[in-house]
């Protein structure tokens, strides 16, 4: 456990008393979502990205990604999903335990949608329109 990591602090049992865990991961709300329900993926213990997890928190993940797309659809009905990791400084990644967001995509929340991740650098993210 990291002291400095909001992760690794004890979360509120009333926000995550409904979503799915297992013993090595969890999932709980983001608390900065970019739309409603967004969740995080995060494994139990401290470990800086998905690369320094073991094959069986890599597995525990994966596990949780499906489960909670199946919470969101009880409780959201979104029309689809963007899922991601950032690992490293030069990723984005701003929170140094790894965590995977499932963030649902509901039809009309963006005017073009198309390109998805690949916007994380937008001069190459439209590779439909020949730039």
């Amino acid at each position: 456990m990291e002291h400095d990591c909001p992760f690794c602090a004890v979360s509120e049992a009333s926000e995550q008393g409904s979503l799915p865990s297992n013993t090595l991961a969890h999932i709980r709300l983001d608390g900065f979502p970019v739309s409603k329900g967004h969740l995080l993926i995060v494994p139990n213990r401290h470990a800086a990205d998905w690369f320094d997890l073991t094959a069986a928190e890599q597995q525990a993940v994966m596990e949780l990604i499906e489960q909670g797309k199946q919470w969101l659809e009880a409780h959201y009905q979104p029309d689809g999903y963007n899922i991601g990791m950032n690992c490293g400084a030069a990723a984005g990644q701003t929170v140094l335990h790894m965590h995977c967001h499932l963030i649902p995509r509901y039809a009309g929340d963006q005017q073009d949608p198309r390109g998805g991740v690949r916007w994380v650098i937008p001069e190459k993210a439209d590779y439909w329109s020949g730039r």
